[in-house]
């Protein structure tokens, strides 16, 4: 073994959020372009424009979702059951949602009918809008904790329902998530597109990239007066899945605790600030491919400001506080967590290298004579 337990730990908990911030930059942009279709475009042509932008990538784009689901499962198994049972038709209904963009892009310009168009082009902006919205939503439940406990088979039950997921706090987060993956599917957009397109893209992107630091700044005002989860018992951070033996209080502020406690850690809020911003001011100054990877460092800094502030928690118990999974407690055993950092080694520079020359391939902006040259070949 290369690693310790306690270290694998660790790296897995770095991986998983590397996984989430790769989706949330990849396949988000995706997300906001869709979610902005039905408003930056007016005509046929002009969708078709949008749609291009992201055809040859957003196929790719969700191994990041998939790769991140598969991680949960075999690094983390108690928190993927708990999760996909506990938030069971919140994830039902990003599925349904997430159905509507395959069929949307691949069927959508096959017919020639106004309405048929119109159909589907909305459902693509269902597809984009709802998954975001209750990614946002589920990640605000993480903070307030979810109803959930263990027997003594380790079997979770959840005592919670789906509309008691709509807390306004959890609503905040998700209208953040939103205004966020906006904001990056914008800045992108803006990069691809020319003439009408691009400049109702820029105008409505700064709209929501000075919503998402607006929002941002709210939310982290109303975590830093919630009551968080603290370990205050000793905790044996290299033993076995073993959720229920620990001891966990509430106490008011201790959501900052690990800002506190290591002041560099601030750097990740201040990028979630001071990123859109930027992005936004670059993006008017023509300068779109770095206004997006100042976008990319926003998202980086937002959920790594939500990720530092949990920590160690994956999922906090409302109803069970000593029954929270935390990093030290719900991994899978060491042999299997080395195996998969092996696998990721492997696999990770692969899927980095090919995305990176997939853009490089298609990069340039998708106008209006491309679509009418290319009438019968693109989305």
């Amino acid at each position: 073994m290369l690693f310790d337990y306690e270290t694998l730990k660790l790296i897995w908990w770095l991986l998983v959020g590397i996984l989430l911030i790769g989706f949330s930059i990849m396949d988000g942009h995706d997300m906001g372009v869709g979610s902005l279709l039905p408003f930056v475009a007016k005509t046929d042509t002009e969708r078709r424009v949008v749609l291009n932008t992201v055809g040859a990538h957003w196929e790719g784009n969700q191994v990041w979702f998939i790769t991140a689901g598969g991680a949960m499962f075999a690094a983390l198994p108690l928190v993927y059951a708990t999760a996909f049972s506990g938030f069971y038709w919140a994830l039902m209904a990003v599925l349904w949602a997430l159905f509507l963009r395959p069929v949307g892009f691949k069927y959508r310009s096959m017919v020639k009918n106004k309405t048929w168009r119109s159909a589907w082009d909305w459902g693509l902006f269902v597809g984009s809008f709802v998954p975001a919205l209750i990614f946002g939503v589920a990640f605000g439940n993480l903070f307030l904790g979810v109803p959930f406990g263990f027997d003594e088979y380790l079997s979770s039950r959840y005592t919670g329902s789906f509309f008691a997921l709509l807390t306004p706090f959890a609503i905040l987060c998700g209208l953040v998530s939103v205004c966020m993956l906006i904001m990056q599917g914008g800045v992108y957009l803006a990069h691809r597109t020319t003439d009408e397109i691009q400049c109702r893209t820029k105008k409505l992107t700064t709209i929501f990239a000075m919503m998402t630091v607006v929002l941002f700044v709210i939310a982290g005002f109303w975590v830093a007066n919630l009551d968080g989860y603290v370990i205050t018992s000793q905790v044996d951070k290299g033993a076995f899945i073993d959720p229920i033996t620990k001891t966990v209080e509430r106490q008011q502020g201790a959501w900052l605790a690990n800002f506190n406690a290591y002041g560099t850690l601030w750097v990740f809020p201040a990028l979630g600030v001071v990123m859109p911003i930027l992005a936004v001011v670059t993006m008017k100054m023509g300068r779109t491919l770095l206004a997006f990877v100042l976008s990319s460092l926003g998202v980086l800094g937002i959920i790594m400001t939500a990720g530092v502030a949990l920590f160690p928690f994956y999922m906090p118990s409302s109803s069970m506080p000593n029954h929270s999974l935390t990093v030290w407690d719900s991994a899978s055993s060491q042999l299997t967590l080395m195996i998969m950092v092996y696998v990721v080694v492997l696999f990770l520079p692969i899927v980095v290298s090919y995305t990176s020359w997939a853009y490089a391939i298609m990069r340039g902006k998708v106008t209006k004579a491309y679509i009418k040259e290319n009438e019968h070949t693109l989305y």
